[in-house]
Order: structure tokens, then sequence, then C-alpha cells
């Protein structure tokens, strides 16, 4: 049955069982009728259908209630049975009386009482149901009945003529009658009772109600209805009909039947033989009628069932009804909206079985609910993340859009990426990572699944311009952006107000969900982004903020005059020598909490960092050697093998204390591992930079800074609170503590830093001379946007840029900047205006720069390199293909040390010595410079620089050991891999740009393998398995040599199998690299197979014979 078509209103009530109180009739139990007995007995000759009292129709109910009460309670009932039994007696008594007077005088009276056997009289009709009952059924039709009692009345009509074919002039015998009703009494009631009931009952039940209201349905309805209704149902019709109408009626009519109906009705029954059939016990037939009432099938007419659908109250027609409109909405369960499956794996994958309070306030938000842009902002560590995830995840699941979560770091998405991969499998989406190479331009357009789009900011805009320019931004339900504040972080956040921009302007269907840090101008973000604000000051741990100054603690409080206010005083016992080599007192403060709890060091430099931690190993206990020893042992162990034998000699003197330094100096796998390890708690300590504050959640019980700069540069308030935001461990952690150090010339700058109201965020579309607004209005014109000055402006409307333009257009005003931009780009020849100055036009060169994402300084000296490599372009070495794609603003972070410039110089071959000359680094330059000569000819020294940075990657590629070309350059590292990782995107954006340009079609092929090499820099046999999210080149070798040579491998390994094979890793490691491979297994499988069905779909636009013979 349609209900939509029906249009049946269904209202939910109330969750507990419903109020009978307007449904009081004669068949309603007395006990539920709330009195004692019927104050008016019935009268006796009153048809079936008076004792159905007329009621007002009653409204559907919810679906959680138990629909089945009053009807099994039925049988329970006396006084009902009682009544039903003296209306039979009555009736059979009047049909006598009448029938006697008007027969003839010499027929035997059948009326009378005799004695039996046993001395007992009995009357000869009790169990047979006089003719004018059922004239009654059948005369006048029910009203406002179930289907059931409808279905009593149609059976009741169907079983007379049955009968009457059946037996046709015959009476109906002692023996047939006892066949007769012993059979369909128990056929009729168990198989349809146990049929209907049990399986329509507990099917319907059970299905529609785990899958719509699992958590809050299952439980009640599964199992009162299924338990209840089954065993009930089942039992008590088939036991209780079975055993009662076959032992009442066998014995009863048995006994009864062959002893007086034999005897006296032989004559009557021959007379009467048209009029007289055995017929059921109405209370039997009732009883039974009534306990299937809600599930029995509507077989009667059309009229009665849409009569039924208004006034009824039969859960089979309100179930249909609540499954139309759940179809129709986007709730798909209890879980906000989501399956209570999503809820499960919460906790199976994350532990969470709880949501905070604010979390469940903010997803029960109007403004969410109405898919409306939202801010909201909460201190580190409040949870804000998993607010986002459900609601991504709640929009692939439940509207069926792709989802972009932008990210500020690498290190974070690859997190994020391993992190949901897992409930990607379980919930069948994609999960795909837009990070340093990686991620396709346009993305995979998949038709039988949604993706999750999880990029760094500067991806995330490259993915919205190619939706853009595909026409597919339809397809992006949501957009989540993570640090939101970051708007204000130079070039960077004009990268995310460009995003975010397009996104408004290109689609109203688009939902922008922001995190922010709490901000002092939040209601400007808002403006921007038509968005709602929600703040909470919520921490799951309390965090307490002091200050150390000379020899005293001070605890933060914004309500005294100065801001602090006095603690304790600091009493450490130090030596002289000690005093000179830790005047703060650093190892005083950190040994008051490890190696028990945890502590984090904030550093102002990378040196520092190295420092401090080997400063606290001279002073502490041996007794700190021995805890947790052996994991020390394996972490060293790693941190060797990673390195390809080699190991930082400060962490091979740290590690054993449980200490370790953290830093950008440090290679991606060593992170890695101090990370996993400090999570874990076999490392205690770390003592590192401010970017630790802003990548990976490390929290700690003590937080100290250990100065309040960052280099030379004071701290930025948003940048101490994410420092301290860090001190406490929720569910490990009551409380969390953050002391800042200072000394006293910066005591009144402290004080601003603590106290004052958070900072202000602004946009940097006109940070670096205006270098965002020329980017966004070139791509503007690019994706056609906008073609003409006037529209830019009414786009740039729409920006914040314009909310602020009072406070960031200073010098001109925000229309004559613009003019300004267009100027120059025209100058630059990336746009053509045409005669009258209003039509905007992109140029092939402008395309490749936003297509590229190369930055507007370095696009034509990219073009003209390009060029000039064209020229000369050595295919017998990868050095000249390096030396174009290393990224030109690396060359400022490094100076040439000329004696290893010239000693790696010599052991080039003659071919890549004349390439070096090509484009401006000869030999003699650079001997001249080993050797302290005069140079006489000048070189550009920003080639020079390139040049050296592109023989530490030429060597870095062909040896792929990073410690050793580390050391031959004097280079950190960190560095060196920081390189890589920029050189790598840089060619990605060189090999985008080279796509859009017909000229450098050679460069194609050539720097998409480049790309590849740079992104990984390991054997040629480990690339597959480092594609993972997570796998670096360590255990990329530890899964090589275990056997898991390929992604199909990683991907259909069993995450036991890997813990056993592989040493020192972890069960939910394992579980989220095979996760993470089976995603990226299955990506590709979805990418070709979308390919494959392209080329076989039939073309639109296909020449068909008709128009062919018009040709």
């Amino acid at each position: 049955m349609n209900a939509g078509r029906l249009q049946l209103k269904v209202k939910r009530v109330s969750s507990r069982k419903r109020s009978r109180d307007s449904l009081k009739t004669y068949l309603t139990p007395a006990s539920k009728r709330g009195g004692g007995p019927c104050p008016q007995q019935c009268p006796t000759a009153c048809r079936v259908s008076s004792m159905m009292a007329d009621t007002p129709p009653v409204e559907f109910c919810s679906d959680s209630e138990d629909l089945f009460g009053d009807y099994d309670s039925i049988l329970e009932d006396s006084s009902l049975l009682a009544k039903l039994d003296d209306a039979e007696q009555n009736e059979r008594q009047r049909n006598v009386q009448t029938s006697a007077q008007n027969g003839d005088a010499d027929q035997p009276d059948f009326t009378g009482l005799r004695a039996t056997k046993d001395g007992v009289q009995k009357r000869v009709s009790e169990d047979v149901l006089s003719d004018s009952i059922l004239d009654g059924l059948t005369d006048e039709p029910f009203e406002d009945l179930p289907p059931s009692q409808l279905l009593f009345q149609e059976q009741m009509k169907e079983s007379v003529k049955r009968s009457r074919l059946q037996d046709g002039e015959t009476t109906s015998t002692p023996s047939k009658n006892t066949e007769r009703n012993t059979e369909r009494n128990t056929e009729r009631n168990t198989e349809r009772n146990t049929d209907r009931n049990t399986d329509r009952n507990t099917e319907r039940n059970t299905e529609r109600n785990t899958d719509r209201n699992t958590e809050r349905n299952t439980e009640r309805n599964t199992e009162r209805n299924s338990e209840r209704n089954s065993e009930r149902n089942t039992e008590r019709n088939t036991e209780r009909n079975t055993e009662r109408n076959t032992d009442r009626n066998t014995d009863r009519n048995t006994d009864r039947n062959t002893e007086r109906n034999t005897e006296r009705n032989t004559e009557r029954n021959r007379e009467d033989e048209s009029k007289r059939t055995s017929r059921r016990s109405v209370a039997d037939q009732l009883k039974r009628t009534m306990l299937c009432n809600a599930a029995s099938p509507s077989s009667v007419s059309r009229t009665a069932v849409l009569k039924e659908a208004v006034v009824s109250e039969e859960i089979s027609v309100a179930m249909q009804a609540m499954e139309t409109v759940s179809s129709q909405t986007t709730d798909l369960g209890p879980f906000f909206g989501l399956p209570s499956k999503v809820k499960d794996l919460m906790h199976k994958l994350r532990g969470i079985q709880t949501l905070y309070d604010w979390q469940e306030t903010c997803l029960n938000l109007d403004c969410v609910q109405r898919r409306r842009n939202l801010i909201y902002s909460l201190p580190t560590s409040g949870g804000k993340t998993l607010v986002a995830e459900i609601l991504i995840l709640r929009e692939l699941l439940c509207r069926k859009k792709d989802c972009l979560f932008i990210l500020p770091y690498i290190s974070l998405v690859q997190e994020k990426v391993r992190g949901l991969a897992s409930f990607g499998l379980e919930l069948d989406f994609m999960v795909e990572e837009y990070a340093g190479s990686k991620g396709r331009f346009p993305p995979v357009k998949r038709r039988n699944n949604n993706s999750l789009y999880i990029a760094t900011i500067e991806k995330a805009h490259s993915l919205v311009n190619s939706l853009i320019e595909t026409g597919r931004m339809e397809n992006l339900g949501l957009v989540v952006v993570d640090e939101l504040h970051m708007l204000g972080d130079g070039s960077r956040g004009a990268i995310i107000e460009m995003t975010l921009s397009k996104v408004l302007y290109t689609s109203r269907a688009t939902q922008i969900i922001g995190m922010s840090a709490t901000l002092g101008n939040i209601k400007d973000l808002q403006t921007f982004l038509k968005a709602e604000n929600y703040t909470n000051d919520f921490r799951p741990v309390q965090l307490k903020e002091y200050v150390k100054l000379n020899d005293s603690i001070y605890e933060v409080d914004p309500r005294e005059e100065d801001c602090f206010r006095f603690c304790r005083p600091l009493n450490f016992k130090y030596s002289s020598g000690m005093q000179k080599l830790d005047p703060d007192h650093i190892i005083a403060l950190v040994t008051e909490v490890i190696p028990t709890h945890s502590c984090l060091v904030f550093c102002p430099t990378k040196k520092n960092c190295e420092n401090v931690a080997g400063m606290i190993c001279k002073y502490l206990k041996e007794d700190f050697l021995q805890h947790r020893q052996e994991e020390k042992s394996v972490l060293l162990q790693h941190l060797r093998d990673s390195g390809n034998g080699s190991l930082c000699p400060v962490l091979r003197r740290t590690v054993p204390y449980g200490l370790a330094y953290h830093h950008s100096g440090l290679t991606s796998e060593e992170r890695k591992l101090v990370e996993e390890a400090y999570s874990s708690g076999v490392l205690c300590l770390l003592a590192c930079t401010s970017t630790l504050a802003a990548g990976i959640n490390l929290p700690a019980r003590r937080v100290i800074l250990r100065s309040p700069y960052v280099a030379a540069d004071f701290l930025k308030r948003s940048q101490y609170k994410q420092m301290v935001g860090r001190a406490g461990r929720a569910g490990i952690d009551t409380v969390g503590e953050s002391i800042l150090i200072l000394q006293e010339k910066d005591r009144n700058m402290a004080r601003t830093l603590v106290c004052a109201p958070m900072e202000k965020c602004f946009s940097n579309l006109m940070h670096d001379e205006g270098k965002g607004l020329l980017s966004l209005i070139l791509s503007l014109v690019g994706l056609n946007i906008t073609s003409s000055c006037d529209q830019v402006r009414d786009f740039l409307r729409g920006t914040l840029l314009y909310v602020q333009q009072e406070q960031t257009c200073v010098r001109r005003s925000l229309w004559e900047e613009v003019q300004q931009c267009v100027d120059v780009l025209k100058e630059k020849n990336l746009i053509t205006v045409s005669a009258d100055g209003q039509t905007l036009q992109v140029t092939q060169l402008g395309k490749a720069t936003y297509k590229g994402s190369v930055d507007l300084t370095y696009s034509e000296v990219l073009y003209g390199d390009l060029s000039k490599g064209l020229e000369g372009l050595l295919l017998n070495s990868n050095l000249h293909l390096v030396y174009l794609v290393t990224p030109y603003d690396m060359i400022s972070q490094c100076k040439p040390d000329w004696m290893t410039f010239f000693r790696q110089f010599t052991l080039l071959s003659a071919s890549e010595q004349k390439m070096s000359a090509a484009v401006g680094v000869p030999e003699s330059f650079v001997a001249r410079k080993a050797a302290g000569q005069t140079v006489k000819k000048t070189a550009n020294m920003e080639v020079v620089s390139r040049m050296y940075l592109a023989l530490v990657l030429f060597s870095l590629l062909k040896e792929t050991n990073l410690w050793s070309v580390a050391e031959r350059f004097q280079l950190s590292r960190g560095f060196i891999q920081t390189l890589l990782s920029s050189s790598s995107a840089f060619c990605s954006c060189v090999l985008h740009f080279t796509e859009e340009l017909e000229e450098f079609w050679p460069f194609r092929a050539l720097l998409s393998e480049l790309t590849k090499r740079l992104s990984y820099c390991v054997r040629a046999e480990l690339i597959p398995l480092m594609e993972v999210a997570g796998v670096m080149e360590f255990r990329a070798k530890q899964l090589h040599d275990a056997g898991y040579k390929s992604l199909t491998h990683l991907a259909n390994a069993d995450p036991s199998a890997l813990c056993s094979s592989i040493e020192n890793l972890f069960k939910k490691q394992a579980n989220q690299i095979v996760a993470s491979a089976k995603m990226l297994l299955n990506e590709k499988a979805a990418a070709l197979q979308e390919e494959v069905d392209e080329l076989l779909t039939l073309p639109l636009d296909l020449p068909r014979a008709a128009d062919a013979e018009r040709h």
C-alpha cells in the first residue's frame, strides 16, 4: 500500500503505550476500562455490531508502542467472555421459544432438558449458534472496525456458503461437526496466527524498526514485538486455541452432540437443513480474530481499506506510512541522522562511546540541520574534529554528495587519510589524498561511490578550480576547513580565502564548516562566509596557566592588576655548576612530572631543542634508564634502521632516558617514530619547536615554554594558546599545567600575551604587494567566472577583503587595486583586455600559470627556463630535469659550500657539466669560488644556488640514502627531506603547467615519471608500498622483506599476520595500513572501471540513420 497515495497522516503521540480511553467499547476488557462490572446489561436480542460502539477515528501512534497489549489481554478478561456466552445463550433461548410457538404441535421438544448418564441435565443446543445471530451479522455492515474484524464477518459468510455446498441437503452430524471444528480451528489458528503473526510481526517490526530506528526501536520493538508477538501469539494461539478448541469442541461436541443431537435433533435437522449449519462459537472466533488483529491481511474491499487508512489503528498501515516518510528525508538513523553502524564504528575504531555535551548541542543546531554555513570555535583539544567528521559522514551517506576536508599540513592529511580509510571501507565511500604530489585534477568522476577529498590548503584550491572548470561543483556538498583562523596567515591565508570565495560564488548548495580558534573579530568571518557562529570554552581537562619569574611561580589571573598572582616559591637545591647550566630550573620543573607523566618543552629554535634535551639527561637519575628499557631499545633500533644504519648522536644519548627532540631537522620517519613512542609512553619528554603545537595532537600533563619567542619574534597570542592548549590529556589527566618561563625584561609584553583579548584575523589577498589578489583575478578570468572588470568587482563583494577593505586597502580603494592588478596581469602577458577595456580573456601562459598553481613571480622565469631547456635537453641524465623542477622559493634557504660544490661538480659527466654551463654555471666559476679567487665574470647567484640544490637532489636520486647525502653536503637531513618534498610538489605543478602549453609536449612524459621518483626517492620495488598513506621507507622495507611486495598483497593481508611478521607493529597500526591499502586499491580499480564505462557508453550525439539521410 502506498502511504503517500493515501495521504496518511502519521502523528507521533508518545513513545509509551497510547491511551485506549477513546476506544473503550464492549470489546474492551473490563480491567482496561477502569471500572467494575458493566453498569448496564446488554440487551439479549442485540446484534454483535451493537457491542462495538461507534468511536471517533484515532490518530496513529508512535511506532515504538505496544500495539498488541489490549488485544492479547482479551483472553484473560473473564467479563467479556461471560458476556459473549450470555449473549449466545439468550439468543438461542429466544430462537428456540419462537420455534416452539410456531412449530407443529406433535414436533418433539428439542429445547427441553434430559438427564445424561451421570445424572446431570444439559441444554441440547448449548453449542449451536442460531441463524438469527448470523443474520444480524449479514444484515448491516460493521462500522469503524479494523480489517481483521471485517475479515471475521466475511469469513463467517464464506463458512456458511462452504458448509452448505459441502453438506448438500444433509444435516450436520456430530462427527462432521467435530472434525470440521477441530481441523478448521487447529489449522486456521495454528497456520494463520503462527505464520502471519510470527513472520509478519517479527520480520516487519524487526527489519523496519531495526533499519530505521535501530538504537531506540531495536531494543524496544524487536524484543517486545518479536518476543511478545511471536511467543505470545504463536504459543498462546497455537497451544491455547488448539487445546481449547480441540479439547472443548472435541469433548463437548462429541459428548453432547453425539448423545443429544443423534437422538433428539435428527428430525429437526432434516427439516431445518437449509437453515441450520454448525458454527464455531462467537467467543472463540472473536478471541482468535482479536489476537491477530494487527497482523491480519486487508482482504476486504478497497473502500474499507481506504476508510481504514484514515481512521484505523492498524500497525501495518502506520509502518508503511512511516517508511514512506523516512525515504523522503536524509535521516538514516538515530546517531545524528546516521545509522547506528556509524556509532558502532566510532566505538570500535576510535573508542568513542559518548559525545561531549557541546558536541551534541552543536550537531543539533538549527543551522546545522538546515545546512547553513557554520563557524565553531573552541580551545585546543576540545574535540572539534569529531563534529566535522560526523557532518562529513552525514553528507556522504545521507545526501550522497562529495566532501572536501582542508587541513594545513601534509602530516595531518596523511594521518586523517589513515584514520578515515576504515570508515570508507565499512560505509562504502572513497577517501582520496591530495597532498604533496598526490591527487588527480580533475578528480575521477564516480558513478557508484562518493568521495571524501582530504587536502592541504594549496591542493584544495587546485581541486576546487578543476571542479569549477568541469562544471562539477554541484557534486561537492560540504567543505570543512580546519584552522580557519589561518585566513590571516600570509600567502596560505590568501589561498584559503580564494578557495572559499569561489565555493560561495559558484555553488549555493555547498555548505561550509569552519573550525577556528577563538578570534576577536569572528563577526567579519561570519559576514564573509554568511555563517552562524557557535562558541564554547569547553576543555576535556582543566587548564591552569602559570608563569615562572625569577625564583617564583605565578598563576595567570586576568582579575589581578598585573595578571599574575603569586602561587609558590621555587626551592630547588641546585649546585653552582647546575645553576650555571640551568638558570631557568627547567630540570627541576620537568622532574616534577616525568617519567610518571608526560611533558613538552617548547623551545625558540631547533638547536635549542637538542641542547635542552641533552642538558636534562645529564642530571637525571639512573632510575630513568630502567623505565620501559626494552621498548626504548627497540625504538633506538628502529631509528637506526630508518637511517640505513645511521643514528643521530643526540637521540642515541637521550632516548635511553625517555627523552627526545622534535623539529623539522628530523626526517619524516624519525618524527613518526618519535611521535608514536611519545604517544605510547615510551618517551616521557619532548623538546620541540612551535610546529608541533600546530601539527599532530600530542598532549602532555605539563607544557613548559622555554621562552616567549619563536626564533627572534615574540609569540603571538594564537601561538601561545596553541602551545598551552596541549596541556592535559583527556581520559588520563584531571588537570593540565602550562608554565611560561620569563625574564624580567619580558614581563610587560608577557602580561599582554597571556591576558590580552584574542587577536584579529585579516584578509591576506593584499599581502606581498597584492600577490593574492593578482592570482585570484587571473583564475577568475581563466575559469570563465568573470569576463569583465565589473564582474570581478561583483565577485570581490563576496570576499573577506571586501568586508575588511577599510583596514586592508589603505593606499588605494579596493576598486583602484583591482584596476591596478588587471594592468599588471596584462603587462605579464597573462590576460588580454579588449579595446573598450571591458572584456577580459586569459592567455595560454596565464591558463598554464593558474592551472599549475605557479607563483606569479616565477611563471615568466619558469617559462624561460623550460624554453631554454628545449634547445639542449639532456636526456642521458636526470640532472637537467631535476634542475628545472628545483623550487625557486628554496634558493634563499641554502648557501653553497664552494669546496663541496666543486668536488661534486668534478664527479659529473662531460655532458652534465656542459648542461651546467648552458644554464649559467660553468666549471671555471665554481673552481675559482672554491679556490677563493676573484671571479671576473659574475654569474647569476640565484641560478648558481639552484644548481647547487639540484646537485643535492641528483645525488639523492642516485643513492637514496638521505644520511650520506646530508653528511656530504653538510646539510641537515630534515632540510634535505623538505627539499625533496618541495621538489616533488613543484614537479607536479610544472607538469600541469606544461600540459597547457603545446610547445612543451616533450616534458609531459618525462616529468610524470620524475614526479613519482621524487615523491618517494626509494628503490623502485618499494614505491607501490609507499603509496599507502603513512608507510615510510623503513616500514616499506620491512613489508617487502616479509613478502608483501605489492599493493594487492598489502590490501589482502591479515592484520594479525602483519603484527606477527613485522617487528614492533601494533594491531591498530596494522589495521590502518591494511585499510589504507584497500582504499587505495579500490580507488585505482574504480578509476579504471570508470574509464571502461565511459568507453562503452553510447555517445549521446551519435548520428542516426535519419540524420544521415537528411545530409
